[in-house]
């Protein structure tokens, strides 16, 4: 299995992870809420969207669900697709209603998918307004969370079809 590579640089984290898939299928996982929510999330956390419009301008209100039933809301707002090799946009913690919790760390992201010899590489680049918010994330358990998840995907991706 391919590992993460994660990078911090002041308020800015990149992690990159090349999958055994074809671009197409990878690109699926990452912009179909039906596949997203079997791996966006830690174990044994799942993810569940609410709803989700993959466009310029569009958004995904989704919950992460954890094993008592508490939810933790997340708000994708995605402001370029360029469809198989990017997308970008920002990311918040919201309530239920799709609301920013203003006192948490607002990230702004660009993941960019890249194929060679039938594997993909996705590159997640993310800024954040200062180190101290990228350190808060971090310390919130966000690496491990997002190593177990990327993981997951991993696995999921071996079962589907482009």
């Amino acid at each position: 299995m391919n590992e993460a590579k994660f990078t911090v640089k002041e308020n800015v984290l990149t992690v990159e992870r090349t999958f055994n898939a074809p671009i197409k299928l990878v690109w699926r996982a990452w912009t179909e809420a039906e596949l997203l929510d079997q791996w966006w999330a830690p174990t044994p956390w799942k993810s569940e969207t609410a709803k989700m419009d993959f466009s310029e301008g569009g958004s995904r209100l989704y919950a992460m669900v954890g094993p008592e039933g508490e939810k933790h809301w997340g708000l994708t707002e995605f402001t370029s697709i360029k469809p198989v090799t990017h997308f970008s946009g920002q990311d918040v913690f919201c309530d239920e209603n799709g609301e920013p919790n203003r006192e948490m760390p607002v990230a702004k992201f660009s993941n960019d998918f890249n194929e060679n010899n039938n594997q993909t590489t996705v590159i997640m680049v993310t800024h954040y307004a200062s180190a101290d918010d990228l350190k808060t994330v971090i310390e919130m358990g966000m690496k491990e969370g997002l190593t177990m998840a990327l993981n997951q995907l991993e696995d999921i991706l071996l079962t589907q079809k482009v």
